[in-house]
């Protein structure tokens, strides 16, 4: 199993830039960042640092959208950055939440998404395109390469990222959720033809590594909320009787809104709703070995990457913790 950190890009940007080093030191090989241009600073400015800082780290949003930029500056932000640190950089990609919502605009539609995939891939590895109807080519790209991994929840995005994704993203811990999720995947792999096995499978959840569950549980609440967006979603269009299993919808109905300015946030109040046994599932709490025992289950179920969310107020040890304690267990 690989391992990834996912970050904020709160100023200072020096911050972020170091965490990711330490990231890399520890054993990390996947350095993801939110995409929120308003709520936090622009990811690709950073990562030109964070790449130039480590020696190996490959780098990425989690996850960006169709819609915020052009597919033609998205793909050539990944190709510059592949052009100057040597194709060490993955494109995390879904319908766009706080992206979109902060602005007032909504999720991009999946054919949508599902067309933004094709092209950003075919500009940064340097093949031509039609793009709004016109040819279009990168001619400076050399031995571009760019995988594209989807986030997704419902079966109909399930069934795109088997259909045309290099690799699933999955933002929840939940062991049933994971195996239904991956299974569909797969699913729709084998129907379009394609390798089930060539898609890599990416679990992202928060990780808190110590022994006060309770303080913990507190620190990474935000998170059943911002998963409960996506679900919301997914209820509105297919009920609570739908084909979305009720680990992930049952919990969101004394939900009453969101408000994106403490997003991604500990301490976020629009979390109320989420009650103790969803962070339990959804997150990895607990001593060393409690983590090791759910990345396990995770490994058996296909997971090939846990990232870890690391918005907290214990962003150090965490990573030392997996460093020194879980990751060599989960790379043996």
């Amino acid at each position: 199993m690989d391992f990834g950190v996912v970050l904020q890009t709160d100023p200072p940007a020096s911050a972020v830039v170091d965490l990711m080093v330490t990231a890399e030191q520890q054993g990390f090989s996947y350095g993801w960042t939110f995409d929120s241009v308003v709520l936090w600073q622009e990811p690709f400015v950073i990562y030109s640092s964070i790449l130039a800082a480590t020696s190996s780290l490959v780098v990425g949003p989690m996850v960006t959208n169709p819609v915020t930029r052009d597919w033609s500056v998205t793909a050539s932000l990944f190709a510059t950055l592949n052009d100057m640190y040597g194709n060490r950089t993955v494109c995390g990609i879904g319908r766009g939440d706080s992206a979109r919502r902060v602005i007032g605009q909504k999720p991009a539609p999946l054919s949508v998404v599902r067309d933004s995939m094709h092209v950003i891939r075919e500009l940064a590895e340097g093949r031509e395109v039609s793009h709004h109807g016109t040819p279009v080519r990168i001619p400076w790209v050399r031995d571009g390469r760019l995988e594209i991994w989807m986030a997704a929840y419902g079966p109909k995005a399930l069934q795109l990222v088997g259909e045309h994704a290099d690799g699933f993203i999955l933002q929840t811990a939940d062991p049933a959720i994971t195996r239904w999720t991956i299974e569909s995947v797969r699913a729709a792999a084998r129907a379009a033809g394609r390798d089930p096995g060539g898609i890599t499978m990416c679990v992202a959840a928060p990780a808190y590594v110590g022994e006060d569950v309770a303080h913990q549980r507190d620190q990474l609440r935000w998170f059943g909320g911002m998963v409960g967006n996506h679900v919301a979603d997914l209820v509105a269009r297919y009920g609570e009787s739908g084909p979305v299993p009720h680990e992930l919808t049952e919990y969101i109905r004394g939900r009453e809104g969101y408000d994106y300015a403490h997003h991604g946030k500990a301490g976020n109040p629009s979390t109320d709703f989420v009650p103790d046994s969803i962070v339990d599932r959804f997150c990895l709490l607990g001593p060393a070995s409690a983590h090791v025992d759910r990345l396990t289950e995770l490994a058996e179920l296909g997971v090939d990457q846990f990232a870890v969310y690391l918005m907290h107020d214990q962003k150090e040890q965490t990573l030392a913790a997996y460093g020194s304690e879980i990751i060599p267990k989960l790379t043996a």
